[in-house]
């Protein structure tokens, strides 16, 4: 193997170049490198930590979970299926297959997260020391399988070695939770996983096949939903069920962020008319932008965390939706609006006690103009930090820089790895580490802050932050 072919991580990666400055980073990194995980957005199945079924090879472990390395195979022409996207099936050799995909397109994931994130994965967790390539693809494949027949490599395995203390799933509200119950029952595994309730789609009336929606949330929560009272009543009770088993936050995503307040005679109305598939788009997106102010009222009485996500143009490729399904690589981001938007909400719940809401955004430009404004005064609201496809170096350094001015560090929500790639999330949070130490590693040398004030900045990151935003 010669120097050009061999795969390393520097130990300064991601720090500033000026010698002085990267000394402070490596400093600040050093304190919170080694520091447990809490992840308390994410998608990882909880199956997986209650049967602790071993991995079943390479391809379906790194690559099919993680939408961030399909889409750019598919955009370097390697199809959707090949790399098993959409729960597609592969056998061995399409496992395999799948994998040299990836090594041959290893040059487009230059300069990416992926790249980071990959090199981390291979290097620390599988001892992988060739750089991805045609040649390479075979050894390195089978290096991983050899890894994952071992004990030491199976989900629960893994999760101690990664040390994440806090994980939390993404959980549909009609779902019983199974999984949850099993691994909470088991005094063998001491780490704390916990289910995220996500209604997205219960809360959209628009959406097709919503009455028989409310049919399966009325008979998770034993309630009858036929009509807007029980609707509400049911989605209250399948939060109460939430958080008995765990969870500290429900999830939302929608088109936009506006809110509104529907008197209850209207929204009864609109409801109505939903059941019966008579709501016009104008009505079903009133309810829909009502419910979500029922959710932040929610939030007040039961204490979850309502998390906010919108502005995704979801199933771009309409071809790709109806083969493959959602969340297969083809959701792109849009401009928002959320000062006039979130109004409403806040004019009622900004400043209620107790009440936390966390925005996210994948559009940057509103950072300084209107989110860090918003979380800079009302006391119910932080910051998301970037995720998704902004979870990256130069995205991550933007939203510092645009953010601390008005907001500071503590209105923000610490970082969330928002993956079903579960290799990935220690070196996404590594990065994040590196990444928040490199930025205050910047105003040490700028004399903005001292370099005690920053090294307990930096832990309050990775450890405080999170655990207040989520009510940990």
């Amino acid at each position: 193997m010669t120097a050009t072919t061999s795969l390393t991580l520097h130990p300064d990666r991601l720090f500033p170049a000026e010698p002085g400055i990267r000394e402070v980073a490596r400093r600040l990194y050093a304190a919170v490198r080694d520091l447990p995980i809490i992840s308390p957005h994410g998608h990882v199945p909880p199956q997986w930590l209650a049967e602790d079924t071993p991995f079943g090879d390479p391809t379906s472990l790194l690559l099919s979970p993680d939408h961030y390395i399909f889409r750019l195979l598919h955009a370097g022409g390697v199809p959707l299926e090949a790399v098993g996207a959409g729960g597609s099936p592969l056998d061995e050799a399409g496992s395999r297959q799948a994998w040299r995909h990836f090594c041959e397109h290893w040059r487009d994931f230059r300069g990416t997260p992926v790249r980071f994130w990959m090199e981390s994965e291979l290097v620390d967790i599988f001892g992988v020391t060739q750089r991805p390539s045609a040649e390479s693809a075979d050894r390195i494949y089978d290096q991983i399988a050899e890894h994952l027949a071992s004990p030491q490599f199976r989900p629960r395995a893994l999760m101690e070695r990664f040390d994440i203390s806090f994980l939390a799933t993404t959980d549909d509200p009609a779902d019983d939770l199974r999984y949850h119950e099993a691994i909470a029952d088991d005094p063998g595994f001491t780490r704390r996983v916990v289910p995220t309730f996500r209604p997205d789609r219960y809360l959209e009336p628009g959406r097709p096949g919503f009455p028989e929606l409310m049919a399966a949330l009325g008979t998770a929560a034993d309630t009858d939903t036929g009509d807007y009272a029980g609707y509400l009543a049911a989605l209250a009770e399948r939060r109460r069920y939430f958080k008995d088993h765990g969870a500290v936050s429900s999830d939302h995503s929608h088109a936009d962020v506006v809110t509104l307040t529907l008197d209850d005679a209207e929204a009864q109305r609109i409801y109505a008319a939903a059941l019966r598939g008579e709501a016009s788009e104008a009505e079903a997106t009133a309810l829909r932008r009502h419910m979500l102010v029922e959710m932040a009222r929610m939030a007040t009485e039961d204490g979850l965390v309502l998390t906010l996500h919108p502005g995704v143009y979801r199933n771009h490729d309409t071809a790709t939706a109806q083969r493959f399904g959602p969340d297969t690589g083809h959701d792109i981001p849009m401009a928002m609006e959320f000062t006039r938007g979130l109004q409403p909400l806040l004019d009622r719940f900004g400043n209620s006690e107790g009440f936390h809401l966390v925005v996210f955004t994948i559009d940057e430009t509103v950072y300084s103009r209107e989110l860090a404004p918003l979380a800079g005064y009302y006391p119910a609201v932080y910051l998301g930090v970037p995720w998704w496809f902004i979870d990256a170096p130069e995205a991550i350094r933007r939203f510092r820089g645009a953010v601390t001015e008005t907001a500071g560090f503590y209105r923000t929500s610490g970082f969330i790895d928002d993956t079903r790639a579960f290799c990935s999330i220690p070196a996404r949070h590594d990065m994040s580490r590196r990444l928040d130490s490199a930025y205050l590693a910047q105003l040490v040398a700028e004399h903005r802050i001292e370099e005690d004030e920053a090294l307990q900045t930096v832990v309050d990151l990775v450890t405080a932050v999170p655990k207040q935003v989520f009510k940990l």
